[in-house]
């Protein structure tokens, strides 16, 4: 927090959950890329909610041969997601069209809040820039009326002895309050984009708070919190079984008589479940469907 102009500023350094993801769903460069963005803005994201329980969902839906990806993340630092192409490799050469052959022409982004108690909201806005951050910066002043500047720098570097593109990952996302002074959050905003990869190749490696306040070193800058980030997934066995019996009793007969047994894949974390057929049996046997 900025006490004095009233700014709230998250910052989220993500490489290693960014790579994490990365291998778990074999991805390619530029999958991998949009993959790690998206999850960085869903940590950023998900730190304004409010209750241990509150999700918010980022959906990116395109033309292009990405075709689209899914993004979630919490108050608890979880954050977790998956692109549906997971083979696209190249981008186009650096500036305004450096994300449009991963894109496309056409697209929406949309933003599902969980406000608790069962009710959702949900907003969308069409691509227009065809980069993840720009559009989504313009979601946050067209659909939420807040007026935001984000920040994503993927910076490559070694890991474990090899040259990686996602050795460092950091997003910002800089918003003033309700009564935040907005010439101090449109100054700050022109400085930190200036400044942001070249402050982030110089300090990442130092811990989230040093490089944040070597890009804010304004003497108000107060750190209200700290907590760790985390690549993971809520599935389970029992999760499976549970939407087996949302089936019903006789879809689920269906299904024991025609495949033998039940199989599922998580898309967050390409886990594989098997329900055999017995097992299948004995939840029909129970009455359980």
């Amino acid at each position: 927090m900025l006490k004095a102009s009233d700014l709230r500023l998250v910052l989220a350094t993500t490489g290693d959950l960014s790579r994490q993801a990365r291998a778990t769903h074999q991805s390619m460069p530029a999958s991998a890329a949009l993959l790690s963005q998206g999850l960085t803005a869903a940590a950023l994201m998900g730190s304004l909610r409010k209750g241990t329980d509150s999700r918010i969902n980022l959906q990116l839906e395109c033309d292009g041969p990405l075709r689209g990806l899914f993004v979630d993340g919490d108050a608890n630092g979880v954050v977790r997601g998956y692109v549906k192409n997971t083979l696209v490799e190249y981008t186009g050469s650096e500036g305004r069209y450096h994300w449009r052959p991963v894109l496309g022409n056409q697209g929406f982004l949309s933003v599902l809040r969980d406000q608790g108690g069962g009710e959702y909201y949900r907003s969308s806005v069409e691509l227009e820039h065809f980069d993840l951050v720009a559009d989504l910066e313009r979601y946050f002043h067209q659909s939420d009326q807040v007026p935001s500047h984000l920040m994503v720098a993927q910076l490559p570097g070694l890991v474990d002895g090899q040259e990686d593109p996602l050795a460092t990952v950091v997003g910002l996302l800089v918003q003033p309050l309700p009564n935040g002074d907005r010439d101090a959050f449109k100054a700050l905003g022109t400085r930190l984009k200036a400044q942001f990869q070249t402050a982030v190749q110089a300090h990442a490696q130092d811990g989230a708070a040093t490089l944040l306040r070597s890009l804010v070193p304004e003497a108000d800058l107060e750190i209200m919190s700290r907590y760790p980030l985390r690549f993971t997934c809520s599935c389970s066995r029992d999760r499976v079984k549970l939407a087996l019996l949302a089936m019903g009793r006789e879809e689920l007969k269906d299904l024991l008589e025609k495949e033998g047994q039940a199989e599922a894949t998580c898309q967050f974390c390409t886990t594989r479940y098997v329900i055999p057929g017995a097992e299948i049996q004995q939840m029909l046997t129970e009455g359980s469907a």
